[in-house]
Formats: C-alpha cells, structure tokens, sequence
C-alpha cells in the first residue's frame, strides 16, 4: 500500500472548515503564517471576506466559499473551488461545529438533528469530498477531523454533542481502516480537544435556566489544538489529544464509569453554566451564523498555553530518551542514599 507523502504545512494547500471562529480562525492564522495556501470555508460570507484580506494583506494566500458543512453538494463545491483557485489541496480539516446545553430531555429535536448535521454529517460530507480528490493525488494527502475528549467519555448537559463526537471519532476509525485496505495514500487523524477557550459557550443554544454557559475548567489556549492540526497536516499520526486535563478525565471515566457519572451529576451544572450572559451579537448561532472573528472567549478566563501530554505524542521519541534518562537518574539517586535497616534485614533474609 502507498503510503502519503505529506509535504511541509509551507508547500500545502489546506482546505479548512469552521474558520471563522476558536480553533478553526486559530488554524487559519497560524497555517498562514507557516506559508500554506489557505482555501477557507464558514457560513458567515462576511467574516470569510475579511479574514482572507487579513491573511492577504500578512502576504499569504487565501480564497474563500461561504458554505455549510451540512450540505453534502456544498462540501463538493468547495472541493471543485480548491481545485480551480489553486490545482487541488493536500489536507482538509473538518473543524465546523454546533452545540446545545441542556437535558436531552428539553432539547428540541430540530436542535438535536442540527448538531448532527454540522458535526457528524458535516465530518461526512468533507471527508467523501476530500477522500475523493486525495486518493488519486500524487502523494496523497491528510484528512484532519476535530473530535473531542469527549468523542471518549459523555458529559452531562451536553448528550447530543457528546453523541456525535463519539461517531466522529468512529466514523474516522472506519475511513482510517477501509483507505488503507484499498490502498489510498491518505492519512486519517483525529484530534481530541479538552475544553478549549473559544466562543463555544457563547456560541451555543442554552436550552438551560441559567443566564450563560461556560467550559468546565482547566481550560486550553485554541492556538495548541492549531499545532495539532498541523501536525497532523505534516505527519501520518492516528491521533492527538490536546490537555492533559481532559485526558485524564477520560481515563478515569472508563476506569471507573460509576463513579463518573456520580461525579458528574453533582457537579455537571455547577461547572457548565454560569450567571453571565454571552454578548447578544454572539449569541446562539446553532441555525444561523452570529458574530465571528474571535479565536477566543469574551470571558476572560484563565487559559493553559502548554499541553505536555500534545508534545509527547507529536515527541514520543525524545519523551522516552527524556523519561529513559530521568528513571536512570532517579535510579542511580536511590542507589547512593544508604540502605535502610528494615531493607539490609529483609536482603539477608532473603539469601537465607
């Protein structure tokens, strides 16, 4: 099987969804400043239009199609413009999303369908466009999909979300698996976010009796998700889950399940919603764009601007030299403190 031949970000040509907002617009900056040729796609025309002369007057390349990643035809649009504006592209990005706060029970299921629609369908529907243009490419090319950690492990409040990054991260598995049984150099990654300080929470529907909503701390800066992104742009990686913090909820929760979940139900409102509201031009977008533009929150919440657990996977060589050298260390630092007396005891003991 031909493996991708993945370029430098600085010789690609990045198709990226959801780029006007958080972890997309964060994308698009930093892609940009690396020297990739940006094509750039949201439903808002007007933040599309001006981001690209941002990114134009910074001296990169960037074009723009207003488009919804719920609209299969769509999605195939903006493959065909890739391909007019700049010969075709070598990674796509699934990163649109759409979001509700609430019990299951209260969301109406228009709200519920359309958080499928964005998120599962709209990985969908990019991935086919993408998947059909990169596996008979030179080289190949990458498909990048943003799921979640909570793709691993559902959080209360946020069951349709949770819902579908669960089927992202298995529909992803399966494309993943079935472009390598017919041979197409194409990389499949996901990337698993913890919570991440973008519009999110004031983006969403809150279907809540609380004024505002808010991310469930430690909180990440957009900008790691970004060097994920183009990580995997770059390298033929399954995965990368950007917060150790997250990461670790994850684990706990299919450790023990039972006691996640109590967790959760004490605590899930609490730390989801807040007495402040979000900024009426933000505000809501899950059926029609609001205001966009900002990678960031207005908020001002605390954010962690580094992910150790993200550098040692896109690292792992260098963190087990690193770990290797420190278990050596700590080893030879045990050797040379004297023996306890319990110890010499129980070493002559043992040779008895």
């Amino acid at each position: 099987m031909p493996s991708p031949r993945l370029k430098p970000v600085s010789r690609q040509v990045i198709v990226l969804t959801g780029a006007t907002s958080g972890i997309g617009l964060a994308t698009a900056r930093m892609a940009a400043r690396r020297g990739a040729k940006l094509v750039l796609t949201a439903r808002n025309a007007e933040a599309l239009s001006e981001l690209a002369e941002e990114l134009r007057a910074a001296g990169a390349q960037a074009e723009w199609i207003a488009a919804d990643v719920a609209d299969k035809p769509a999605m195939e649009r903006v493959a065909a413009f890739a391909v007019e504006r700049f010969g075709g592209f070598d990674t796509w990005v699934n990163d649109a999303g759409a979001f509700t706060l609430g019990h299951v029970e209260d969301t109406p299921y228009d709200d519920h369908r359309r958080v499928f629609d964005v998120i599962y369908w709209g990985v969908v529907h990019g991935t086919q466009a993408a998947l059909d243009h990169l596996k008979g490419r030179p080289g190949g090319g990458a498909i990048v999909n943003i799921g979640s950690i909570l793709s691993d492990r559902t959080i209360a409040l946020q069951g349709p979300y949770c819902a579908a990054k669960h089927a992202v991260k298995g529909i992803t598995d399966a494309v993943r698996m079935e472009a390598r049984m017919r041979g197409y150099p194409v990389s499949v990654s996901l990337i698993k976010p913890a919570a991440i300080d973008t519009p999110y929470a004031e983006h969403l529907r809150n279907l809540t009796d609380a004024p505002g909503a808010r991310l469930p701390p430690p909180v990440y800066h957009p900008r790691l998700v970004a060097i994920a992104i183009l990580h995997a742009a770059e390298h033929q990686v399954r995965d990368l889950t950007v917060g150790g913090a997250g990461a670790m909820i994850s684990f706990v929760g299919n450790l023990l399940p039972s006691f996640t979940d109590a967790a959760m139900v004490a605590a899930a409102k609490r730390l989801q919603t807040t007495s402040v509201p979000p900024r009426p031009e933000r505000a809501d977008n899950l059926h029609q764009p609001r205001a966009d533009l900002a990678e960031r929150s207005s908020k001002g919440v605390k954010v962690r601007e580094t992910s150790l657990l993200l550098q040692a996977q896109m690292n792992p060589i260098s963190t087990m030299v690193a770990t290797a050298v420190g278990l050596i260390g700590l080893a030879a630092l045990m050797r040379s403190r004297p023996m306890p007396a319990w110890q010499r005891a129980a070493r002559r003991l043992a040779r008895m």
